[in-house]
């Protein structure tokens, strides 16, 4: 079996189990007469994503780890066993062998005991620190930059590094030095932006969709628009944006989905404050 054939396989395979949760999930939503605005309020999950869970639009949804994390704060949100749905969504090829599912056969008023909620925090504490811990262990290291004359973080430090000509950033690990990140002609904004670990990441420039899809460690590119640019990015600590031109900076922290908004009339000295967005 070829590898594309295995991972057309197991993308059929999630297809079809995130179609059989997500229609239980919507059944339980409107019993509890709960509306996808309410129910993202409470798990501070985009209102189209919880949708796309609902009706199976694998495709509309990013990294399938993501969606698994989704799937328990849905779950949960409506008083269910989060753990045990989002086990049920399988993240690699191989599906747990089929067994007589409990959160299919009983009622949701049966599914809704009050003291599971303290354990249901535990685990979410104990997923974002393990979650934290991998992405932080993950980040590449630039060993050749001086720790005393940087900031606490080596990629902050190296993206510090100039070119006298432009503010060009410079990598520490090489010699070759990439052209000054100004706005193009008629296009006051710009960003660049560097991926020090793997994120779903959604670009948004005037408007108009210009990239959304997951990108790799180490991938860089570079958007310009007229009036704005906005940013949605799954694994927020592994993004790094330069602004203009000016000092890189990370989009928020490991592990974390933020949304930022870049226009001309912003200080280009940091990044522009971040609204609400949906955290996995």
């Amino acid at each position: 079996m070829t590898r594309e054939t295995s991972l057309l396989q197991q993308q059929e395979q999630q297809g079809e189990r995130l179609e059989q949760i997500g229609d239980y999930l919507r059944q339980v939503r409107e019993e509890s007469f709960l509306s996808l605005e309410e129910v993202s309020t409470r798990t501070l999950i985009q209102p189209r994503l919880l949708q796309a869970i609902e009706t199976g639009k694998l495709q509309q949804l990013p990294e399938p780890v993501y969606i698994q994390g989704f799937i328990r704060r849905y779950a949960e949100a409506l008083g269910l066993d989060g753990s045990e749905f989002a086990d049920a969504f399988p993240v690699t090829g191989q599906v747990r062998p089929a067994k007589p599912p409990s959160w299919r056969d009983v009622s949701p008023a049966q599914l809704r005991p009050v003291h599971l909620y303290v354990a249901y925090i535990g685990l979410i504490m104990l997923s974002v620190s393990l979650l934290s811990l991998v992405v932080s262990r993950s980040t590449p290291l630039a060993s050749t930059v001086n720790r005393s004359s940087v900031s606490s973080s080596p990629l902050v430090g190296a993206a510090q590094k100039t070119t006298e000509t432009g503010g060009a950033i410079a990598s520490p690990n090489t010699s070759t030095t990439s052209p000054a990140a100004r706005p193009a002609p008629g296009q006051p904004v710009r960003i660049d932006v560097k991926l020090t670990a793997q994120s779903w990441l959604q670009i948004e420039s005037d408007g108009e969709t210009e990239y959304e899809g997951v990108l790799t460690e180490g991938t860089e590119r570079t958007w310009t628009a007229k009036s704005q640019i906005r940013v949605r990015a799954g694994n927020a600590g592994g993004v790094m944006v330069a602004y203009n031109g000016k000092q890189a900076q990370p989009l928020g922290e490991p592990g974390a989905v933020e949304e930022k908004v870049f226009a001309p009339e912003q200080s280009a000295a940091r990044l522009p404050e971040s609204g609400v967005a949906p955290a996995q």
